[in-house]
């Protein structure tokens, strides 16, 4: 198993642009996506809330047996690429053991190893990282710190990847905005908007999250009436599939309704299919409290 563990490198000033946050590049920096009339790279990508490993959540809701699971959740749909919410270092090491899978995190609370994480997987076989960072969502986004009203830290890990066979070149952004904070939230979207334009410029993005709010809200609204990204479910070229919510506490016994987790992205991509991966249900195996989404996508 081979794995990216980013150690902080705060960068107040990377370029003109003035990048914030922690950030390795892996070649000389970041490319442009090509130009030329290329044949459609097709990715099938996914958010996926895994829920922290607790000592309250005991008996089947216990990580040792629920680790089987999520496992099982990731070799059956082939994602190319997951945005993980929550899980600590450990955990991800448990879901890529053995698998043709990397990825990349930093612990929230600084930026090594402490804390939850905005964890990335992907197919090792599949893309080069040329570049990465995370920062923190607040007013100090460089260095770890918790924003406006927030409980606890927050953190964004994004990923300059190269396709190995198309040769094109993406960014994916995965976060996860606080549960308690209505204004961090709010200010987490407008700093992801900033963030997103400083980073990706007009190359293709996908943004990946637990946003701890529902599509009606401002926290989405200010994402996706900027004209920078869509919420995938509803661009999506062929219908929508599985349950309306990703968040159902563990109760098999309700279809869900809570619609918190997402998958967005920029005006470079297609959406071609939308997806609620409701397999905790189908099976009776609780995996985590939230069910993944995932999306097929073409650019």
């Amino acid at each position: 198993m081979k794995y990216w563990i980013l150690f902080i490198v705060a960068f107040f000033a990377l370029s003109c642009g003035g990048k914030e946050g922690l950030i390795r590049d892996f070649e000389d920096g970041i490319d442009e996506i090509p130009t030329e009339n290329e044949n459609k790279l097709k990715l099938h990508v996914g958010s996926y809330n895994l829920r922290l490993i607790t000592s309250s959540d005991l008996g089947v809701k216990d990580w040792a047996n629920r680790k089987q699971w999520v496992r099982k959740i990731v070799d059956t749909h082939e994602f190319d690429i997951l945005g993980t919410q929550e899980g600590v270092i450990s955990q991800l090491d448990d879901i890529v053991m053995d698998k043709n899978y990397e990825y990349i995190a930093v612990g929230r609370d600084d930026g090594k190893l402490k804390g939850e994480t905005s964890g990335i997987l992907f197919r090792k076989d599949k893309f080069n990282v040329l570049s990465t960072g995370s920062f923190w969502l607040s007013e100090t986004p460089a260095v770890p710190s918790k924003g406006w009203d927030a409980n606890i830290n927050r953190i964004c890990t994004w990923i300059q990847f190269k396709e190995l066979v198309s040769g094109k070149i993406f960014f994916f952004f995965n976060v996860h905005y606080d549960h308690q904070g209505a204004v961090a939230r709010l200010e987490s979207s407008k700093l992801m908007l900033e963030k997103i334009k400083e980073i990706a410029g007009d190359n293709p993005a996908v943004m990946t999250g637990d946003l701890n709010a529902e599509p009606t809200t401002d926290v989405l609204t200010t994402l996706t009436s900027s004209s920078v990204l869509w919420d995938s479910k509803t661009v999506t070229t062929s219908p929508a599939v599985g349950p309306v919510g990703t968040f159902y506490d563990y109760d098999l016994t309700k279809v869900p309704t809570s619609r918190i987790d997402y998958v967005l992205v920029n005006k470079s991509i297609k959406v071609l299919g939308y997806k609620v991966i409701d397999d905790d249900f189908t099976t009776g195996n609780i995996a985590s409290d939230h069910l993944p989404v995932s999306v097929d996508i073409e650019f």
